[in-house]
């Protein structure tokens, strides 16, 4: 019966992207059903998706136990990965809680070192996009993959395949490109970004908007007596808890939330009559940001530069939430959603395989 509704989903799905590529998205019987939907980039096999993580977790065998919102994510995870398999070009990755525990480096001894350079071994671009900002000093980002980096120069990757693996650090802001001394080197603005848009971004009006994120990310740690310290950034400020202290959940999504409706309301004020800077205030899981820029702009300003398309990039991150900085990728890519390094390894071990039946 699961299997069922999945090849009636699939329909749906199928129709929607006939519509929408018609101009007519708004008369699919999906839009009318899910008048949210997006934009699906390329097909999604569910039926199949579905059998696959059956064999693995019995979810039909369960009778007590209806399928979980896990249990859908991980199948349109599937679907995904067997969709796009084919075509792939461009794989991005967040960073914290995707390829490393929060707040740590990149392990040596991580099973995802082997499985990022079998990536790259099948010659697709590799990116890390993520809020993490160091500037444009690369040590910082080496820092934090040195671990992967080791890996890097142990597999004896040739220089043009280490060259296809960037980091885009602070969301959108910072390129660096990994060099055939298996270090990282910072890509000039004026090289990968365009003439327009984000390079047209004023200091000014930047610490303008981060000065509105800042008090309102202090009066919130002083209203909720939080314990923790209020840290700026060239593009980016943040509140950060105090030693081993922790912040609740419901604390940091309050600090996103509020932020996000304080600096939408500075945008629209009647005192300002400029385009709005794009922004993105996230709970990081343990700590909350506010950036100039997003991965929206990150992923296509990588798809640019690449020559890539939606339909050939895959964005894996686990802060998909509307208060997670993975959320706005959806309508640049496709888009895996995974809870944390380990699930990100069994992606990858899937897609791996995929990418070796495809060469095959």
């Amino acid at each position: 019966r699961y299997a069922e509704i999945m090849s009636s989903v699939e329909v749906l799905i199928e129709e929607h992207r006939r519509m929408e590529a018609a101009g007519l998205r708004e008369h699919s019987r999906l839009h009318r059903i899910v008048p949210s939907i997006g934009t699906f980039f390329t097909s999604l096999p569910l039926r199949r998706a579905f059998l696959a993580q059956d064999a693995k977790h019995s979810i039909a065998a369960r009778r007590f136990v209806p399928p979980s919102f896990n249990d859908i994510r991980r199948i349109l995870n599937t679907a995904q990965l067997y969709a796009i398999a084919p075509d792939l070009q461009l794989i991005t990755f967040d960073g914290d809680m995707t390829l490393y525990a929060d707040g740590q480096d990149f392990a040596k001894d991580s099973k995802l070192v082997c499985q990022l350079v079998s990536l790259l071994q099948h010659d697709l671009r590799v990116a890390i996009v993520t809020a993490a900002s160091y500037g444009d000093d690369a040590t910082g980002y080496e820092r934090r993959l040195s671990g992967l980096l080791a890996g890097f120069e142990e597999a004896g990757l040739s220089a043009e395949r280490l060259a296809r693996f960037f980091v885009l650090g602070g969301e959108c802001n910072y390129l660096f490109q990994c060099k055939a001394n298996y270090h990282l080197q910072y890509i000039a603005e004026d090289i990968y970004r365009p003439a327009t848009g984000i390079r047209l971004w004023s200091d000014v009006d930047i610490n303008r908007l981060l000065d509105v994120a800042e008090r309102n990310l202090r009066r919130c740690v002083s209203d909720m007596r939080l314990p923790a310290r209020v840290l700026r950034k060239p593009r980016a400020v943040g509140v950060i808890a105090d030693g081993g202290a922790g912040i609740r959940r419901e604390q940091l999504d309050e600090c996103t939330l509020s932020t996000q409706h304080a600096l939408l309301k500075y945008q629209h004020s009647p005192s300002q009559d400029k385009a709005p800077l794009p922004f993105c205030a996230f709970n990081g899981g343990s700590d909350v940001w506010v950036d100039i820029g997003n991965k929206f702009i990150g992923v296509q300003l990588l798809q640019a530069y690449l020559g890539t398309t939606p339909a050939t990039t895959l964005h894996v991150g686990d802060q998909f939430l509307s208060t997670g900085n993975d959320f706005s990728t959806r309508t640049a890519c496709c888009t895996t959603w995974i809870v944390s390094p380990q699930e990100t390894s069994e992606v990858l071990l899937d897609l791996n395989e995929l990418l070796d039946q495809a060469k095959a």
